[in-house]
């Protein structure tokens, strides 16, 4: 990859117009007006990178935005951070502005969806770093929001969608950063002299999980969907997102 990218003057300027490029597109997206949309938010991973080439690439790009972007960029976060990269980050520091230095957020891996929800809404965080959106979603228009919650390690939630009537169809969408914890789903009716319904049996969610949990159920009776998310295996606090859509049955 190296040499196939940065491996001479030539082609590290091609790739520093690329990133121009597409720092520009992201410029003529700004609403540059009060109350408008005034600054980038940039997220790069470098899972995987190697030293040889994060080393070469860095302070080339770094420089150009800190002298030609110096007040588009809000935050400028990195994920997936290898181990060597507080060794060239003092390398790099001392030809970066205070300013610039205190946008920079670094996150190691398995700390992620944790860093990028501090930031960014997480319908609009790739499925890949634990959020919900999917490719081609925003064709559709804006995402449906979606609700933040925190799962304490020891800790077993149950999320309740109420209020669902006879007929209706639910649809669900679950993340959670890290995962390594169990998921299950039932529905619950309202009638007291019903049973249960498990819609979806208690299963292991992996640590290495990317996809989204993406169900749906049509109700029969009215009632309530419970999704159970339970971390009690674990120590560790993990940050989540769901949301719901629920469309009643037509009248004919």
């Amino acid at each position: 990859m190296y040499d196939r990218i940065l491996g001479d003057a030539e082609k590290l300027q091609r790739f520093l117009r690329w990133r121009v490029q597409v720092m520009e597109r992201g410029v003529r997206l700004l609403q540059l007006r009060p109350g408008g949309i005034n600054s980038i938010i940039q997220v790069t991973d470098l899972k995987d990178m190697p030293k040889r080439e994060l080393r070469a690439a860095s302070k080339h790009i770094l420089s150009l935005f800190q002298d030609n972007y110096p007040e588009m960029v809000a935050r400028k976060v990195f994920i997936n951070v290898p181990w060597y990269f507080s060794v060239l980050y003092a390398m790099i520091s001392p030809f970066l502005t205070d300013r610039t230095k205190s946008k920079f957020v670094i996150a190691r891996e398995g700390n992620v969806a944790e860093t990028l929800y501090k930031f960014i809404r997480p319908e609009f965080v790739p499925v890949q770093y634990g959020g919900l959106s999917r490719p081609g979603d925003l064709q559709n228009g804006p995402p449906k929001p979606a609700t933040e919650f925190t799962i304490k390690g020891g800790e077993k939630v149950n999320l309740e969608i109420d209020g669902i009537e006879a007929g209706a169809t639910i649809a669900w969408d679950i993340a959670v950063g890290g995962w390594d914890l169990d998921y299950g789903a039932e529905y619950v009716p309202s009638d007291e002299g019903s049973y249960t319904v498990v819609v979806e049996k208690t299963r292991r969610i992996p640590a290495a999980a990317e996809e989204p949990i993406h169900d749906v159920f049509i109700a029969r009776e009215a009632g309530k969907m419970v999704l159970s998310i339970d971390n009690t295996s674990s120590r560790r606090r993990k940050v989540a997102a769901y949301r719901y859509f629920v469309r009643k049955a037509s009248s004919m």
